[in-house]
């Protein structure tokens, strides 16, 4: 398989990729991938006592600490929490940020989930990967060709707004990378505290881990990250994930 070993997981906040999609980064670093992180917002509303400035400060330095921990670079488009917007700036800014990395495979958030952020998320990213060829677009980054595979991580506790079950279509057995995901997911050691008050969700890393444990449940692993890949027109078909990572893949 011919393919530039560069991986890119685009989710909306930090700390969502340490939810939602970290233990199969971490894979693939471990066999020798670049590994991107990216946030579409510095996760500024995330604090109910710091200013707008003050939290983004802090969340970026958690998510760039998170990164480093499986040797991942972390990037931020620069948009703002709940003003995540499906418009020219967002776009340009998002294939740009594509088009410098130069993917083979993107991860982003599920199309359906319990907030708008992470919904628009993956309308922004889907088009972006889109857009990663075209050429008369306002980005000065220069386009590539083919554009990436695409793959949605779980919905946040695998339920849509209606509290319907969003399933995967296919699961990573993560269960060797979970001590990383955990270590990565305190370097966000900000958002307990915010979750507390503004959720009233204590247990940030039992909350994960008890989710990748029911992914775990569902194809016999202990624990498991859930995916679906993007197979619409203009997009790659094939499967790569499950070639890459064959030996950790469950199909259903």
């Amino acid at each position: 398989m011919d393919l530039e070993k560069r991986i890119v997981a685009i989710l909306a906040h930090p700390d969502d990729a340490e939810f939602m999609c970290a233990g199969t980064l971490s894979l693939f670093r471990n066999r020798g991938w670049e590994v991107h992180i990216v946030t579409m917002t510095p996760g500024d509303k995330g604090s109910a006592v710091h200013t707008r400035e003050e939290i983004s400060r802090i969340r970026t330095g958690e998510a760039r600490r998170s990164a480093q921990i499986i040797g991942a670079t972390y990037h931020c488009v620069g948009l703002e929490d709940v003003y995540i917007i499906y418009d020219r700036e967002a776009i340009n800014r998002t294939t740009a940020v594509l088009r410098k990395i130069r993917p083979s495979i993107v991860i982003t958030a599920s199309p359906t989930d319990y907030m708008v952020d992470h919904e628009t998320t993956a309308r922004i990213v889907q088009t972006a990967c889109f857009c990663c060829g075209i050429k008369n677009m306002e980005v000065d980054e220069a386009p590539f060709e083919p554009s990436p595979y695409l793959y949605y991580a779980d919905a946040m506790d695998g339920k849509d707004k209606f509290g319907h079950a969003v399933a995967p279509s296919m699961y990573v057995d993560i269960t060797g990378e979970m001590p990383v995901k955990e270590e990565m997911l305190k370097a966000h050691a900000s958002q307990r505290d915010w979750l507390l008050e503004h959720h009233k969700v204590d247990e940030y890393i039992l909350s994960m881990k008890h989710f990748a444990e029911v992914r775990g449940k569902e194809v016999n692993r202990k624990y498991a990250e859930g995916f679906r890949q993007h197979l619409g027109h203009g997009f790659q078909q094939g499967n790569v994930l499950a070639g890459i990572l064959e030996e950790n893949i469950i199909i259903k």
